[in-house]
């Protein structure tokens, strides 16, 4: 009989091409092109220009040379992300169409009640590409120096100071209700057709609030025009290293994050969603990416488990739905 240490090497050897043809099938699958290479639409809900945008354009080139093949931004806005959401729900489960969206996604089941697609039960979920702060600024003749002093007043002459938003359950909207119900104040809510009126009614001293994106307010910001008084996250922002939280300046549970999550159809293969999320990593891991996004503030999602992501749009959803609901607040 041969000496077992003469049968090691062979074994092994066996072992190691049986576990190469296991393997072989999977990875050979992994590099196939996502719906046999045809460009891949990743569809956004909100207009050319805007946050979620840009986010898109910015994934979506190192995307495409992870997969080798195309990934084409495709712009669908309106009704608050219902159209592009209810297009990307019907669409092909191939991974030829996702959806990349905003933190509208967990605010609309509770907003509106009868929606084109069931936010639960027809997406996949294969990421969120950032966190982004927003920032409460005033215009720059505010008597109040920081948000205890806003505060103060507030207390004071309850249902006098406005905020302005971008429409009746918009994202400025939700951050201002937010802020009263943790601040324990009664503001006056301004909306107006657009966040681009109501800063610049705000730059202009006609209504003294605005919770402001702080990419598209830093420029402002650093001319003068608005003040900033604290950002809406529970530490500083990057761009804004002397503005405090709102933690630090009174308003305890306060949080209030943009974001831009990454979807696929439910029915989308698990092979597939894994393969884009893969694309998707590679994209945030890209330096130009990278610096871009910290360029606006904003943080890397630190979860790539998908189970992790879809936990956090599920949180989001709880939050923003209590609010709603608790504040009465309706879609304008």
């Amino acid at each position: 009989m041969p000496a077992l240490s003469s049968l090691q090497p062979r074994r092994r050897k066996v072992l190691f091409l049986g576990a190469a043809a296991v393997a072989a099938p999977a990875l050979a699958f992994a590099q196939q092109p996502i719906a046999g290479g045809r460009p891949i639409s990743l569809v956004v809900s909100y207009p050319p220009g805007g946050g979620a945008d840009l986010v898109a354009r910015l994934i979506a080139q190192p995307m495409s040379r992870f997969l080798g093949q195309s990934v084409v931004v495709d712009n669908r806005p309106g009704a608050s992300g219902q159209i592009a959401a209810g297009y990307v729900a019907r669409g092909n489960a191939d991974g030829s169409t996702l959806l990349l969206d905003a933190s509208s996604f967990a605010v609309n089941p509770s907003l509106f009640p009868k929606l084109p697609y069931d936010s639960q039960k027809d997406f996949a979920p294969i990421g969120v590409v950032a966190l982004f702060p927003n920032v409460l600024v005033c215009t720059p003749g505010f008597p109040a120096q920081s948000v205890k002093d806003l505060v103060r007043m507030a207390k004071g002459e309850p249902g006098k100071i406005a905020f302005a938003s971008s429409g009746n359950g918009s994202a400025q909207h939700l951050a201002g209700a937010l802020f009263e119900s943790r601040a324990g104040v009664q503001l006056v809510h301004v909306p107006y057709k657009g966040g681009g009126p109501a800063l610049n009614d705000v730059m202009a001293g006609q209504v003294p609030l605005f919770f402001a994106n702080v990419a598209s307010s830093l420029g402002h910001i650093s001319a003068g025009k608005l003040r900033p008084l604290a950002v809406t996250t529970r530490l500083r922002a990057r761009a804004l290293p002397e503005v405090p939280s709102m933690e630090e300046s009174g308003v305890p549970g306060y949080e209030v994050l943009e974001w831009n999550p990454v979807l696929a159809p439910a029915a989308t293969p698990a092979a597939v969603q894994a393969r884009l999320r893969d694309a998707l990593r590679a994209a945030m891991e890209d330096p130009e990416v990278l610096a871009r996004i910290r360029s606006l503030s904003g943080e890397v999602f630190p979860h790539r488990d998908p189970a992790k992501v879809a936990a956090f749009l599920q949180a989001q959803q709880e939050q923003w739905g209590k609010l709603v609901r608790e504040r009465r607040i309706v879609a304008g």
